[in-house]
């Protein structure tokens, strides 16, 4: 590991490098403003894409976030990494857009592809159309609980992570997902397609269980 790379003593998950990099870029060191973007750029677009099921909107949203990153860079104290504090501002802009938007169609060409290449076509297609209607259904649930149910659930992340992105308690973090399962069963009585979606995904968080982490 290169001196640059050390880990600040005291605080095992900031890199010195972090706190340097936010430094120049606060400075308006437009050097290290690409070199922040280059490396945070497929981060917050995954992020954005896992919330919002859609890259419609993405472009825009990649700019609004980096925006912001920028223009608050001068805050950042290495508390967390940088990729946690980049991740909270993507939070806030995907809540943001989310809270303003009119529910859209999801168009199916537009959903998360499944992982693994070995499924036939029919079946990614099978696939990809759960996907839309399980978006689509997404859309009708208040944002906070959509991002901790995307980010916890379609993106794969601890719900410890999910409550630091969202700056929630484990807790509040365990019931949103909670919630979001509640509304997408009610929705899948109706809908086989997300039904069977949801039976691959049956394990869910229990509210209340503020000691775990999965």
């Amino acid at each position: 590991m290169t001196p640059n790379a050390a880990w600040r003593p005291g605080t095992p998950h900031v890199r010195v490098d972090d706190v340097a990099l936010a430094r120049r870029c606060a400075i308006g060191d437009r050097s290290a403003q690409r070199d922040l973007f280059l490396r945070e750029r497929r981060r917050v677009h995954g992020t954005l894409y896992r919330i919002l099921g859609s890259n419609a909107d993405i472009d825009d949203l990649l700019q609004d976030a980096f925006i912001e990153v920028f223009r608050s860079v001068s805050t950042f104290r290495g508390e967390a990494s940088l990729g946690t504090w980049i991740d909270r501002i993507t939070v806030r802009v995907a809540y943001a857009h989310l809270t303003k938007r009119r529910v859209d169609t999801v168009h199916l060409s537009l959903v998360p592809e499944p992982k693994g290449n070995d499924l036939a076509a029919d079946e990614r297609a099978m696939t990809r159309e759960a996907a839309a209607h399980l978006y689509s259904a997404l859309d009708r649930v208040p944002a906070a609980q959509r991002i901790a149910f995307a980010l916890h659930v379609v993106d794969g992340r601890l719900i410890k992570d999910v409550a630091l992105a969202t700056n929630a308690s484990v807790v509040a973090t365990k019931v949103r997902i909670w919630r979001t399962w509640r509304a997408l069963e009610r929705a899948a009585r109706r809908d086989p397609l997300l039904r069977d979606l949801l039976l691959v995904r049956a394990e869910r968080p229990t509210p209340g269980d503020g000691a775990e982490s999965r």
